[in-house]
């Protein structure tokens, strides 16, 4: 028998939906990634990668009216995909520049076809890793360089960004100069290397002047120069004719010799850019991604690892189509160990001669494209990575400035002091990729060490055979780099301070890194890993 009344029967009926909201409320939150004190401030207060009203909204197409409001993952749209089309082709410019190109004639005039098999293996290696940094990206709204700054503590924080752009001065040398190279080709020499630096120089603003038309028109651009890269190098790969069986072979069966195991280190090496890692998590944000809707971020991740591996596989075939050119050009002759970017048009000149559009000028015109789109891409990395770490909020005509002058002032010493000889500029370039290997930990590790928290991550935190295998290849990555950077130094180091030097620096390099690991849960709880993290953050603190 009912005693209650009509009124307290609906209160009642209240409350147990107040309770169920509550209860979904909680399951909610548990899920979803959760957000910290700063990601609550609006966007005057804090640094973010791309204002709200800039972002690209996405519609949903064909979707029925009673469905607009619900959260789940929309079927597979052609127009959507479409519109989630830019970010993996803007990450992919990295797998292009002039110091991978670099990478590719060497493996390809020393090594030949044989190490096809790992160009695409090393590919696949940086899909992973740049699919994780988009998955951290769009699940939490925020970038890598943001969460770390919430992550580690000031000390760590500051060494975290010193290192980041020490690999961004570092790439960006490399790309101007290959820019530099590339329009003293196609002036025919008129232009000296300073010269060209300070032509490449423009790109900032020309960034800006993009920029000033909305993300997807810069997208266009970088799709334009994607496309020269790959007509150009296509065209000198149908000129060559390079061996179909042998190409097969190569990409087919895994072959490594003692005799190019520095070119194979190089391959590897050259995948997995530090800037990178962090640029991939901030374009991402580019697209209007409501982080608390499972079903729209599901989407969006869905779409981004289709993109990103369309993106990536263009990219593996602008490398094949070098390595494979050079392969069948200068394998196994006395110029193949000479053979750097600096010289490596007048090469291909002297081989295939003029034709109706010369070679060397081909080559150029792709040098060309990859110097310039890497540059702009590293100006935008610049911008995510310094005003990430140190949350600066800056008028970006003044962020993009002093992101440039980092690279500029350095690369304009260089060009100066290295325009010597081509030996002189070889060495340099050895010296750069060892300043990138060795901050390639410093990316990696907090990367992987945020995809893995689920109070970071929430319910899209990878789960533990993904986790296993990123680990797995960050540590091949990173040993392969250890091994890049022993050779080298025992090749150049020499004289007893210098070797003290490098040997205490190799000894803080090494604590920092294990501080880092064990910091994220990455290697057991052990007594040693412990006590460093304490003692590293009470000297932080």
């Amino acid at each position: 028998m009912n005693f209650l009344s009509r009124d307290e029967e609906l209160s009642k009926e209240d409350l147990d939906k107040d309770k169920d909201t509550a209860a979904e409320e909680s399951e909610s939150k548990r899920l979803l990634p959760s957000q910290s004190p700063s990601s609550s401030l609006s966007d005057d207060e804090n640094e973010v990668a791309f204002e709200s009203r800039e972002k690209i909204v996405i519609v949903d197409v064909d979707i029925p009216e009673s469905l607009q409001n619900v959260d789940y993952v929309p079927p597979f749209s052609w127009k959507k995909l479409w519109l989630f089309t830019g970010p993996g082709f803007l990450m992919s410019i990295a797998f292009l520049d002039p110091g991978n190109l670099e990478g590719d004639l060497q493996a390809g005039a020393i090594a030949g076809y044989s190490l096809l098999w790992l160009l695409m293996w090393a590919t696949v290696m940086g899909l992973l890793i740049q699919l994780l940094s988009a998955r951290l990206g769009v699940a939490t709204g925020r970038h890598l360089a943001e969460l770390c700054r919430e992550e580690y503590p000031n000390w760590a924080r500051f060494v975290l960004w010193f290192m980041a752009e020490l690999a961004l001065i570092g790439a960006d040398i490399q790309e101007v100069i290959g820019s530099a190279i590339a329009i003293q080709i196609l002036s025919h020499g008129a232009l000296p290397l300073w010269a060209g630096v300070l032509i490449t120089a423009s790109d900032c603003f020309i960034l800006l002047f993009l920029e000033n038309y909305g993300v997807r028109k810069l997208e266009a651009v970088f799709a334009v120069l994607i496309a020269t890269m790959a007509s150009s190098f296509a065209w000198m790969f149908g000129d060559t004719k390079p061996n179909g069986k042998d190409l097969l072979i190569g990409i087919l069966v895994p072959r490594l010799s003692s005799k190019t195991i520095r070119q194979a280190v190089g391959v590897v090496g050259c995948v997995i850019m530090p800037h990178n890692v962090f640029l991939h998590s901030a374009l991402v944000q580019s697209r209007k991604i409501d982080p608390k809707k499972r079903g729209r971020v599901q989407e969006a991740l869905n779409y981004y690892s289709i993109e990103s591996s369309v993106a990536l596989l263009v990219s593996f075939m602008i490398n094949l189509f070098v390595t494979t050119v050079f392969a069948k050009g200068f394998y196994g002759t006395k110029q193949a160990n000479n053979i750097g970017l600096v010289n490596a048009g007048q090469y291909l000149q002297e081989k295939y001669g003029g034709g109706v559009f010369p070679i060397l000028y081909i080559w150029g015109i792709g040098l060309l494209a990859a110097g310039q789109s890497s540059t702009i891409t590293g100006t935008y990395a610049g911008q995510f990575i310094m005003g990430g770490f140190l949350n600066l909020r800056l008028k970006k005509w003044l962020r993009a400035l002093i992101t440039r002058s980092f690279a500029i002032v350095p690369t304009i010493i260089v060009a100066l002091v290295f325009n010597t000889s081509e030996a002189s500029l070889d060495i340099l370039n050895e010296w750069l990729n060892v300043l990138q290997s060795v901050q390639i930990p410093f990316a990696l590790i907090p990367l992987l060490t945020l995809v893995s928290k689920e109070q970071v991550m929430g319910v899209f935190r990878i789960g533990p055979i993904l986790e296993r295998l990123a680990w797995t290849v960050a540590a091949l990555v990173i040993i392969i780099n250890g091994y890049l950077l022993l050779d080298f130094f025992v090749s150049e180091v020499k004289g007893p301070l210098f070797a003290l030097f490098i040997c205490s620096w190799t000894a803080a390099y090494i604590a920092f890194i294990v501080y880092l690991v064990a910091r994220g849960g990455g290697l057991p709880s052990t007594w040693f890993s412990i006590e460093l993290s304490k003692r590293f953050s009470a000297t932080g603190s």
